[in-house]
């Protein structure tokens, strides 16, 4: 066998091992597959990951859209994946972009709003998972 063969069969060797752990290993979500959960937001809000110890939750703001300040009872960050929304926590609110992590404790007063004109998306992430609703103020 020439060595061109040989080397072909381990490279489709090793990609059939590599797509069988990711399959049977790995979960992959994929925002779009993911359905809107009903909120008192009514903003497109997509949970992605639900466990005890933690829950992420994709938020999509439309331009002119927000959400409703809230209070939850657990910590809470935001990570900003894409636009520039304007994000309160306690009586501050700050223009924020992307790639910009932001803090949230548990039991203090945020929101989020879109007062651009382009689409904003944000990753938030609770921990652990809340076992109670968040307080919409």
């Amino acid at each position: 066998m020439k060595p061109t063969t040989i080397l072909l069969i381990i490279l489709l060797g090793l990609n059939a091992i590599s797509q069988t752990n990711t399959e049977t290993k790995m979960k992959i979500i994929e925002v779009k597959d993911v359905e809107t959960k009903q909120t008192p937001h009514n903003v497109d809000v997509r949970v992605l990951y639900d466990k005890e110890s933690a829950q992420a939750v994709h938020i999509e703001l439309k331009p002119g859209e927000s959400l409703k300040p809230h209070i939850t009872p657990v910590d809470v960050f935001f990570y900003v994946l894409e636009g520039t929304p304007s994000i309160m926590v306690g009586e501050e609110t700050i223009e924020v972009k992307k790639d910009q992590l932001i803090e949230s404790p548990k039991d203090i007063k945020h929101c989020i709003y879109n007062y651009s004109k382009e689409t904003a998306r944000i990753l938030v992430i609770k921990a652990p998972k809340p076992t109670s609703s968040a307080r919409i103020l």
